[in-house]
């Protein structure tokens, strides 16, 4: 594959996803976790999710997608007004709704029909269980949202950004859409140390979040570059571990590219990433007195 055709890899990532969408049981893989090897809800409570949590959601909200819990980070308020990049059937939207309250307001964006359908439909199961109703999910593409500039106060996404084809411009999108003062709070996967060129020509490896993956400081120097501050990035072995233990087959494929002795967890990692965009009333962890 060249993978130069940016355009064929998007369109092969939103197939694989629309697939996952509409596939009973999440279907044939190649996307993030999503593996015969592990169960969505064991895989879940291995990066963070409680048991709670998970029989709180709609029945098929969970699809073994993340590799983090960023509600957790994110540490949301009652009114708040909170954005999830690539939502996909709504986790944790759904998870972050009763967070913020009848008050404040949880979006999706998606770039996927199938997904924004499925999650859609399972706003009345959220409706019903907790009587709110402050969800929302819209389409578009994560690289150009479909949000107001200044009208979020926290951004949240789980292992999305690396499925994009232009980082840079996603940072300066998330820049844009923040309020002043507003926080981001991410799960994703992570690099650190540069993959074998051969990984990135396994097709799976681009939808299972790996090939796109960015080292841990080019992320940093991306943040940094799109005006963010009090930038924080925490490695974390847990979602590699599952995945390797779990006998995950695109993972089997990409260390046979790595050097001798070299396991998944030397280059693969998920990333907590916390940030704020500078002016408000809080300085990030730092709370202004």
């Amino acid at each position: 594959m060249n993978t130069t055709n940016t355009e064929e890899i998007r369109n092969q990532i939103r197939n694989d996803y629309a697939k996952v969408a509409t596939t009973a049981g999440g279907c044939c893989g190649g996307a993030c976790g999503v593996t015969d090897s592990i169960d969505a809800g064991e895989l879940a409570e291995k990066i963070g999710y409680t048991k709670k949590e998970l029989e709180a959601l709609p029945a098929d909200a969970n699809m073994g997608l993340s590799c983090g819990n960023p509600t957790v980070i994110a540490a949301l308020k009652e009114g708040e007004t909170i954005l999830d990049l690539g939502s996909g059937g709504g986790f944790d939207i759904f998870l972050a709704g009763p967070k913020v309250g009848k008050t404040g307001r949880a979006i999706g964006v998606d770039m996927t029909h199938e997904m924004l359908s499925k999650a859609r439909k399972n706003i009345g199961q959220y409706r019903e269980s907790t009587g709110l109703d402050n969800v929302e999910f819209r389409l578009g593409e994560i690289e150009h949202l479909p949000v107001a500039d200044e009208s979020v106060d926290v951004i949240i996404s789980n292992c999305v950004l690396n499925l994009s084809m232009d980082k840079p411009q996603v940072w300066r999108e998330i820049a844009r859409v923040l309020k002043p003062g507003g926080r981001v709070a991410l799960s994703d996967i992570a690099l650190l140390k540069p993959l074998p060129a051969a990984v990135k020509d396994i097709m799976n490896s681009w939808a299972g979040c790996v090939a796109g993956a960015e080292l841990v400081e080019d992320t940093r120097q991306q943040m940094i570059d799109a005006g963010l501050s009090d930038i924080e990035l925490t490695p974390k072995s847990d979602y590699v571990d599952a995945l390797v233990a779990a006998d995950d087959e695109l993972y089997q494929q990409i260390v046979k590219h790595f050097a001798t002795g070299e396991s998944a967890g030397d280059v693969i990692t998920s990333l907590d990433i916390q940030a704020t965009k500078p002016g408000g009333d809080c300085c990030g962890s730092n709370c202004c007195s």
